[in-house]
């Protein structure tokens, strides 16, 4: 490459170009600004970055000309044939050794037509100095890529007689969305938004990356390989800019691209000015250096040989901050002195999550062996941040570590659920060892029988009791007890998990403090009590997202969100609030238990908003179902089928599961039978049913299932069904979860045989259903009401707020006719969330059909 300047600097790209607005003004549009001074004879420039859009900006220029088009080009292969972009214009042979005559030759055919010259960069000298009289005569726009090695002479008398000189902006974030959902329209909103941070308003940048992240199996996140001009548009576009830069230039780009954000320019040498002329980085006013598109400085990167690439990653290693150091150095393969940096840095780090990828980092690096001591320091941050599954792959060796490591490896085990493979790791644990050790063995082995034998673990748990006191001095046993004792629904258990929680916390145990709070929001979810598992588990996500344990802080963040979409909303979360961020915490990269929670609550908030099929779907996507989420994404799938109309995919299911949870699968299967044709009380699972709905005497247990359970499975079974006690769990319910009180008034309704008691029970069920945006709930309860002759025109608006921004534009958007998957590629969001904002506008504007939504809707504009 050549290492020339690159022509005069100031004539590569000026502020001055982009149209001046206010603040709070949208820029003209550059084609409109073009076609204006294309009314008469004069040159238009149109210049952006490597696939910034100007060709693209230079065919809609053509196309809103009235009149003929002469369209040609520079082309790079071709850069001293004379005349050759001009002749392709006007497709005949040019006279290119005198420029009057050839711009006379061209100024014959083109007349009063428009003539479009795209890649000015490549055109040769006779193309240049002929513009400069044509412009006098003729409609003239060319497209020129900054930056570029055109002379300055030949630049400035272009701009001498230039109508306008002007810069193809980059996309806005909204465009750049828009653009990036129509050419992949199944791209969840995350990865959505990715692709846009990463183009950075490069409209081609955009269309690669969105195109890529729609493969399967593609991490949009990923580094951008290598660029391959015969197969990468984007990259060749880059690759040939980046070529008329000077050697510091293409340092200071490639940098940004390794580090991946921004930076101060004295970390990337002499070569700022450049690349802020070519508008390639932007400036501050505090000297940080900013690339316009993050994948243009990753495709520089890419550029690098391999021993230019490993000798930047050593120097930036010398600039950056310690835990940026390791990674430029393993990159550059100085491994002894990545690990050494990785050490000591984690020694010094503030919260556990750094501590915890530091330590890690250093365990990873290919051919230093770590020391026992860094090990078990990465083991126990990373159980700390809740990556069991990263313990266990730093503690594996080919020979025995020893009694610690065999200790933190059980832990990380049993936090996997592999119970019998914990179960042998301290099977090695002597009795030999020390008081704690013996303390933490104690521990997994009372895990451990805990989730294969409870009855055997309450024996134990007596014998742990005996030998250590009631509350031991060692924070993880005394954790166990409490779950023990919460197993059995203790009395006062829930104040012993929360006590052990704080001992943890205060005696430096991250681990036993969080799994003991986790064990509590788990425990209070499954007895019902979701308001106060919501509360437990909002101070738990605040405490872990202050240390940086993002794996535990999304169990946390994902538990809450569960909870208020069952109960119909927490005080400090709405419904509607609980659905959005739950979709959207599918779209993450997330821990098994966080995965399961967002899913059930963004299904089962879809499905009972109508979106029967995107709520199906969600839940077969989901991989990996153990344990009690397993448990309660089964229910949820067979709930949206029973709403679906498909009961006989409703019944069966696991029944180990939560009491709350399994309680519900009871009664979506008695709703199931009643829909197949079986009357109440002919429930082939009386298990549950037969129990007075005031005392839980004749269960197995504890735990109990909830008295709501109870009683609307007590009502079921009663032969012909048992209005009053529908009723009165409808009752109980309210404080629950509203869509269950809503299912027992339907109940009621249904059953009861005297019309007016009948009428008033769905008319309460009607009421609530609408005021919980229950959509398919309220179409069946309205068609029960038809049967009493009793008839809906119009349902009352919800008064929880008014339309957003979105609201009003995706329902103008249906009120046009478009489908949701059009919709969707024009906003740049997935499907999924067309149809959430669609039944928002439903629910606060009373009506029933999107359709109807959208007519007032239009109403409101």
């Amino acid at each position: 490459m050549r290492h020339a300047p690159v022509g005069d600097l100031p004539d590569q790209y000026r502020p001055r170009d982009v149209p001046d607005v206010g603040p709070h003004q949208v820029p003209p549009d550059v084609v409109d600004v073009g076609s204006a001074l294309l009314t008469t004879p004069g040159l238009v420039v149109l210049h952006s970055g490597p696939g910034g859009g100007r060709s693209s900006a230079l065919a809609r220029l053509g196309a809103a000309f009235r009149g003929p088009v002469f369209a040609g080009g520079g082309l790079a292969s071709l850069p001293a044939e004379p005349a050759f972009a001009l002749a392709r214009a006007v497709r005949v042979r040019l006279p290119g050794h005198d420029p009057a005559l050839l711009a006379e030759a061209v100024r014959s055919r083109v007349r009063a037509g428009l003539l479009l010259l795209d890649d000015l960069q490549w055109a040769d000298p006779a193309t240049l100095a002929a513009l400069v009289p044509l412009a006098a005569h003729c409609r003239v726009a060319v497209a020129l890529r900054t930056p570029h090695r055109l002379p300055s002479a030949a630049v400035d008398a272009l701009r001498a007689v230039a109508s306008g000189w002007l810069a193809v902006p980059p996309l806005d974030p909204a465009a750049a969305t828009a653009l990036a959902g129509r050419v992949a329209p199944a791209l969840p909103a995350s990865a959505v938004a990715e692709v846009v941070r990463r183009a950075g308003g490069v409209p081609l940048a955009v269309t690669t990356l969105a195109r890529q992240a729609a493969r399967p199996g593609h991490d949009v996140r990923g580094e951008a390989a290598s660029p391959a001009p015969d197969a990468d548009q984007v990259g060749y576009a880059v690759t040939t800019a980046l070529a008329d830069l000077t050697r510091p230039a293409r340092t200071a780009m490639a940098a940004l691209g390794l580090l991946g954000r921004p930076a101060d320019r004295r970390l990337l040498g002499a070569g700022v000015d450049e690349l802020a002329a070519a508008g390639l980085v932007t400036v501050d006013p505090g000297a940080v250096v900013a690339a316009v598109s993050p994948y243009v400085a990753e495709i520089a990167a890419g550029l690098l040989d391999d021993s230019g690439r490993r000798a930047l990653h050593r120097r930036l290693a010398d600039l950056v901050p310690t835990p940026e150091a390791v990674r430029h150095l393993a990159a550059a393969g100085d491994t002894v002195d990545a690990y050494r940096r990785a050490v000591t840095s984690a020694a010094a780090a503030d919260t556990t999550g750094a501590r915890a990828d530091l330590l890690l980092t250093a365990c990873g690096l290919p051919g230093v062996e770590p020391e026992p001591a860094v090990r078990l320091a990465a083991a126990r941050a990373a159980l700390a941040c809740g990556r069991p599954r990263a313990a266990v792959r730093v503690l594996t060796a080919s020979a025995p570590l020893g009694v610690e490591p065999d200790l933190l490896r059980a832990e990380a085990l049993v936090q996997l659920g592999e119970l019998a493979a914990a179960g042998a790791a301290v099977a090695r644990v002597p009795d030999s060892a020390g008081p704690e050790q013996l303390a933490a063995r104690d521990r997994i082995l009372l895990l451990v029988q805990l989730g294969t034998d409870p009855g055997a673990a309450t024996r134990t748990a007596a014998g742990v009791v005996t030998r250590y006191g009631p509350e031991p001095g060692h924070p993880g046993l005394r954790a166990a007890l409490a779950a023990v004792r919460a197993a059995g629904r203790e009395p006062g258990w829930e104040t012993g998990l929360a006590s052990a929680a704080a001992t943890a916390g205060t005696a430096g145990d991250p681990l036993a403090a969080r799994w003991s709070a986790w064990l509590l929001v788990e425990t209070l979810l499954a007895d019902g009590r979701l308001v106060e598992a919501g509360q437990a588990a909002e101070a738990a996500e605040r405490a872990c997202a202050a240390d940086l344990a993002y794996s535990w802080q999304t169990r946390f963040l994902a538990a809450r969100l569960w909870g208020a979409t069952l109960h119909g909303g927490l005080p400090t979360l709405p419904p509607d609030e609980a659905a959005r961020r739950a979709a959207d915490l599918t779209d993450r990269t997330l821990p098994a238990a966080a995965r399961g929670y967002a899913t059930a609550a963004a299904s089962l908030a879809e499905a009972d908003g109508g979106l029967l099929g995107p709520a199906r779907a969600r839940l077969t996507r989901t991989t990996g179902r153990a344990g009690s989420v397993g448990v309660l994404l089964d229910w949820v799938g067979r709930e949206a089928a029973w709403l679906d109309g498909q009961p006989e995919h409703a019944v069966g299911g696991p029944s180990d599961g939560p009491t709350l949870v399994d309680g519900l699968r009871r009664i979506t299967a008695r709703w199931a039978a009643y829909d197949a044709g079986h009357p109440a009380g002919e429930a082939a699972d009386t298990t549950w049913g037969a129990v007075a709905d005031t005392a839980p005497g004749g269960l197995p247990g504890p735990p109990y299932p909830p008295l709501p359970v109870r009683r609307t499975l007590a009502a079921w079974h009663t032969p012909g069904g048992d209005p009053a006690g529908f009723t009165r769990a409808a009752a109980d319910w309210r404080d629950l979860a509203a869509r269950e009180e809503v299912r027992c008034l339907l109940a009621a309704g249904l059953h009861e045989p005297d019309p007016s008691r009948g009428v008033a029970a769905l008319l309460a069920a009607e009421e609530r259903a609408e005021r919980a945006g229950l959509v398919v709930l309220l179409g069946r309860i309205r068609r029960a009401l038809r049967r009493h002759a009793v008839r809906r025109d119009r349902r009352g608006g919800r008064t929880d707020g008014a339309l957003t921004d979105r609201e009003r534009e995706v329902l103008r958007l249906v009120a046009a006719g478009e489908p949701t998957r059009r919709i969707a590629g024009r906003l740049g969001i997935s499907g999924e969330t067309v149809e959430t904002h669609v039944r928002s506008g439903m629910r606060k504007l009373g009506a029933r059909t999107r359709t109807e939504a959208a007519a007032l809707a239009l109403e409101m504009l």
